[in-house]
Parts: C-alpha cells; structure tokens; sequence
C-alpha cells in the first residue's frame, strides 16, 4: 500500500475511533461507580455519624456497624487493582451490607423514623443503579440479614408497625421503576450497536470492491514483470518485491475488513450458544485462514494439542476471537523484533483452556486493567481497539473466561477457560 493510501487509512481509522469515543466514553463504568461508592461512603459514614449521633441525635446508632462500612467502603479505594471476579464479590458484599443490611437495620432499629425512611429510599435508588441482577441479590441479602438482627435484637414487633410497613409498597415501586428505567437504556444501548455494527458493514462493503481490482491488476503486473525479457533482473526482482508487498497489504486489508464484518454480526446478534464447537477444528480453520506475510512469518506460530474439547459456543464469533488474538500476538512479535506465538488446546486442563502465548514486547503492568476496554488500544493507533472488548464480551456470554497474564518485554499469555459442555439451549 503507497505511502499516502496507508496514512489516508490510518487517519480514517484513527477518525472512526475517537468519533466512538465521543459517545461511548473510555472508562469502565462499573470501576467508575465503585470508586465513587467507595470514596463517598469513606467520608459519609463517619460524617454522619457525627451528624446524627451530636447535632440531630437518633434513637439508635452503631459506632461498630459504621466501622465495618467505612472498612469497606476504604478498601473499594483500590479497586483498580481488582481483578473483575474480585471486583464483582466486592460490589456484592459492599452494597449488601451497606444499603439493604445497614440502611434497612438503622430504619428497624430507628422505628421507621423519617430520617431513616429517606435514608433507606435514597440507598435503594443508589443500589439499583449498579447491575440490576447484582442489586437484586444484594437486596435480598441485606434485607434478610438486617430484618434477622433486628429480630434477635427484640425489634420483631417494629417490623409490622405501621410507619414500616408503609414503606413497603414507595420502596418496592422505587425498584420497579427503576429496573424499567434500566431495561429502556439497555433497549437503547443495543439499538445503537446495532447501528454501528450496520455502518461497519457498509464501510466493509465499500472498500472490498476497489480492493477486490486492486488485487486483480497486481496479479496481471506480476505476471507481467515476470515474462517480460526487457528489463534487467535487479529490476524485475525490485518490481515483484514491490508488487507483492502491495498484494500482501491488499489481502491483509481484506483480512481486516472480514474482523469488521464478523465484529458487525457479532453486535447484531445474539451471542448466547447455540452450537457444540470442537477447539482445534476452530483453531486450525483459523490458521488456515489468517493471512501471513510469508512462510517465515507463518513459522513463528506453532499449535500444541494436548487435548481437544468441545464447548458450548458459536464456531464464526469463534473464529472472531481466535483471529484478534492471533493478530495482536504477531503484532507483538513484530514490534518486539523477537519472539514466537505458541496455541495450546489443553481440554485436560479443568476447566478446559485455550493458551494464546507470545514472546514478544509484552504488555506494560499499568496498561494491563485497561486492555479489555472498548476502543482501548496501546500502543496509540495500534487499531481501533474493538478486538478484545469484543472478545470478552463473546466469552462471558458464553459463561467462559477470559484473562492475561504479561511481563513488560518478555512475554504476554491470553488464557481462555471454557466451562464444562452443558446441553444447549435451543
């Protein structure tokens, strides 16, 4: 590809992403969210209780319980270095504990007094702005716990007061309305990645046509470079290196513009599992199908069967993982100057994995919590940053991990962990 067509490239991708950017935003909103509960209830929990305990005195108040939430809440502090089961189990026992059990069990505790009747209303609608099935389950289990202790405590009768219990149906209508109010954004949501995975496939479509010619007229200048007996030899070898060089960008362009394809039919459709998948028919078909600059190229990459398994899956948004970390892995060896790409399919493994290890530059620890991200991509314009958000995405709703480990120079692994194959349901 010329000089100018490739900078044309790269500035219309560069363009697209930040266009992405504008609208999606870089942050992980579920980190955002914890940082912000985790610094708000640090100051709020020993604030209050000052407030309440001196200038506007309650009824009942807890020095332990407090201690126990700003505990909790001081640990959320460094939540950048969880990793995303640590950081869910986190958000799972924070938000029990702190708006259903704490807030609940002061409101009991209080007899249903308007300084806690608000309190908890105001905790409810921070709790349900978190992940609808996570708060659902935090509720259940703060409610439970905080309606128990206060039982033991003598505060049974409390429990079926009046002032409590016409709390009951405010809180319950906060809830649904709520979770309405989420599944409407989520609707949205997907409505709009609809839309962009349609405006990838056009741009996809677009671009296949010239480059579909482009290929075809390299193919008649190499053949004709080739026969030709005018030139000297020095000049038809420095023609068909040049010619070549463009016919492998072509195709490697074509090879982009299939991820596009394949990521736009990912966003559009439902990514559940819907077939048995055999791991090393996906892995070699991927092999088969990726095009490699050269033979030495293809060389560095080396597959290793320990055993094959089946998961529950779908073999093209396979083929779509396989592919982006294929990719990256080659593009790490590249820019290192060094190294190899090794595929394990280790179905022995419990649970069964997929082992994607290069020795090339390796990923540096602090861009290591933000390499999942959508339109994420180090180094700066190194793509568009779509392949492994995309990645993630396909393998959780497969109910399978994905996970690196990297050292910074030495090495980067992709572990992929598949569960146990269950039936599928149709």
């Amino acid at each position: 590809m010329s000089p100018p067509l490739q900078e044309r490239w790269k500035h219309w991708q560069h363009g697209l992403v930040q266009s992405l950017l504008l609208y999606h935003g870089r942050e992980d909103h579920a980190l955002v969210r914890v940082l912000l509960l985790a610094s708000i209830g640090t100051v709020g929990m020993p604030l209050y209780y000052v407030i309440w305990q001196n200038f506007f005195p309650q009824e009942y108040e807890s020095l332990p319980l407090r201690l126990l939430g700003i505990l909790l809440c001081a640990l959320g502090l460094f939540a950048r270095q969880f990793s995303r089961r640590m950081l869910h189990l986190y958000l799972l026992v924070t938000l029990s504990y702190i708006f259903p059990f704490f807030f609940t069990f002061m409101f009991l505790m209080n007899h249903g007094s308007g300084v806690w009747s608000e309190s908890l209303l105001i905790g409810l609608v921070v709790l349900f702005h978190f992940d609808t099935s996570l708060a659902a389950k935090a509720y259940l289990i703060g409610t439970s716990a905080a309606c128990l202790a206060a039982a033991v405590l003598g505060e049974g009768a409390a429990m079926l007061s009046r002032p409590v219990l016409q709390q009951l149906p405010i809180h319950l209508f906060t809830i649904a309305a709520l979770s309405a109010a989420k599944i409407s954004r989520h609707v949205l949501a997907q409505e709009k990645l609809a839309g962009l995975g349609a405006g990838l496939a056009t741009v996809a479509h677009e671009l296949r046509t010239p480059l579909t010619s482009v290929d075809a007229n390299v193919r008649g200048l190499l053949r004709m470079y080739t026969d030709t007996g005018n030139r000297s030899k020095e000049e038809r070898l420095s023609a068909v290196d040049a010619l070549a060089r463009i016919q492998f960008e072509v195709r490697h362009m074509n090879h982009m513009i299939d991820l596009f394809l394949l990521s736009a039919t990912a966003v559009r459709q439902n990514l559940r599992p819907v077939e048995e998948v055999k791991m090393e028919g996906v892995v070699e078909a991927v092999l088969k199908r990726y095009p490699f600059s050269n033979a030495t190229q293809q060389k560095l990459v080396t597959l290793e069967i320990r055993r094959d398994f089946s998961f529950a899956g779908q073999t093209e948004l396979s083929v779509v993982i396989l592919l982006n970390l294929l990719r990256n892995a080659l593009k790490a060896v590249q820019r290192a100057g060094k190294g190899r790409v090794r595929i394990v399919v280790d179905g022995a493994h419990q649970p069964p994995r997929l082992l994607f290890i290069d020795t090339g530059c390796g990923i540096p620890a602090q861009q290591m919590p933000l390499i999942f991200r959508r339109f994420y991509s180090h180094p700066p314009h190194n793509g568009a940053g779509i392949g492994l958000a995309l990645c993630e995405e396909i393998m959780l709703a497969w109910n399978a991990s994905i996970h690196c480990v990297s050292r910074e120079g030495a090495y980067a692994i992709f572990i992929l962990e598949f569960p146990q194959q269950q039936p599928i349901q149709r």
